[in-house]
């Protein structure tokens, strides 16, 4: 069953209605205690849907979000009044935020004049947001005739807002935005036919996060480039010295069952680096895929930067999850950039899958040179595992 897109339903059944949007406006805030957002990426890419709606002339758009880990309590640090700011400037109208978004007196604003828009304060500020609770989703529910889900970045989880509100709407009333739209055509490229060459790079921290990923790019993938500290414990696993780089048991462990897999030779693993004696400390190039015993690895060095680059050239599709190194100190973010760069320049689908390779691609400011940065992380990630996400199953087929 296909999913019904906001742009899919007629203007007339629209006006005059209540509409609630589930958003994601996870955004970073300043750690000064200014309450000011560091990226608003996140919420500039929910304004299509937010303008288109508001075009079909509504009686009120309800948003809502989360914000941090409040852990389900009240935490003003965890507040969403910087976004109802950040959305007044952007959106040139009036952003009502509700005291909480369970506030008795959003009846009454709802009664108020037409075309408002009201932003419910921070879903998780109830830990019934996170339980899934039925009756709380009711509640979320009680307020809008429609539902929208434009929350790629949580459609992974079976929260009350993401997942059971679905339970107090007809289905057809059950509905994706534009960023869900954007999400799914562009994942589910890359998870049902990519073109080929299809190169995957992987990067972060540790392989028993993305070990599922990694398997599954293993079967699809024509080359699967590793970066970042993800590549000590494939070194560590084929004999190489890894000096002091960030390595835990089990996942050299994982690294050595992944490889024994390799019978095609997909893996790529960087043959030098840029090291220090400290993290994030002074620089100093090892020519060599092993790195000394006083040594940490920090980035990919340039030999591994022009073979990597070498091979993305040939791909007709790209995907790109996790920096190659320590990319928030400008001394060893050059493996990341040079990726960032190279694909910028490509003819291909590039996707950048989620996560620290999507702030990497923002802050060189080639993010309008990709074909897709995707908004969610682990929702990214699961979607290329399964195929799908319990909230996209849920917007196809109802809850069961």
């Amino acid at each position: 069953m296909a999913i019904t897109y906001i742009d899919q339903v007629e203007a007339e059944d629209y006006k005059g209605k209540v509409i609630i949007v589930r958003f994601d406006f996870n955004v970073p805030l300043a750690k000064d205690g200014s309450g000011k957002i560091t990226d608003t990426t996140r919420i500039d890419r929910t304004l299509e849907t937010i303008n288109y709606l508001l075009e079909q002339e509504p009686k009120k758009l309800i948003l809502m979000s989360h914000l941090g880990r409040p852990k389900g309590q009240v935490n003003k640090s965890f507040s969403l009044e910087p976004v109802a700011v950040y959305l007044s400037e952007v959106l040139e109208r009036d952003v009502t935020l509700s005291e909480t978004c369970l506030d008795s007196g959003i009846k009454t604003l709802l009664s108020l004049k037409d075309n408002d828009i009201i932003l419910l304060e921070n879903v998780r500020f109830h830990a019934e947001e996170t339980d899934n609770d039925s009756n709380f989703a009711e509640a979320l529910a009680s307020y809008a005739d429609y539902y929208v889900l434009d929350a790629f970045g949580t459609a992974h989880r079976k929260h009350a807002s993401t997942y059971g509100i679905m339970n107090f709407f007809p289905r057809s009333h059950c509905l994706a935005g534009f960023l869900m739209k954007k999400e799914i055509e562009a994942l589910t490229k890359i998870v049902e036919k990519p073109g080929k060459p299809f190169v995957s790079i992987v990067g972060g921290a540790k392989v028993s996060d993305k070990i599922k990923i990694i398997e599954k790019l293993m079967i699809s993938s024509d080359k699967l480039l590793i970066g970042g500290a993800m590549a000590y414990p494939f070194l560590k696993a084929l004999g190489r010295e890894i000096g002091k780089s960030l390595c835990a048991d089990e996942d050299v462990q994982l690294a050595k069952a992944i490889l024994s897999k390799d019978s095609g030779k997909k893996i790529e693993l960087p043959i030098d680096h840029l090291a220090s004696k400290s993290f994030g400390g002074p620089k100093e190039v090892v020519q060599d895929a092993a790195i000394p015993a006083d040594l940490m690895g920090l980035d990919i060095g340039e030999k591994t930067i022009s073979n990597y680059q070498n091979i993305i050239k040939s791909a007709k599709t790209v995907l790109w999850n996790g920096p190659m190194g320590l990319f928030e100190n400008s001394d060893y973010a050059v493996g990341t950039l040079s990726i960032a760069r190279t694909l910028a320049e490509l003819d291909a689908f590039t996707v950048i899958g989620g996560g620290d390779s999507v702030s990497a691609v923002v802050q060189s400011g080639l993010a309008d040179k990709m074909s897709h940065v995707s908004t969610g992380g682990g929702a990214s990630l699961e979607f290329l595992e399964n195929g799908t996400l319990p909230a996209i199953k849920a917007l196809r087929f109802g809850i069961n």
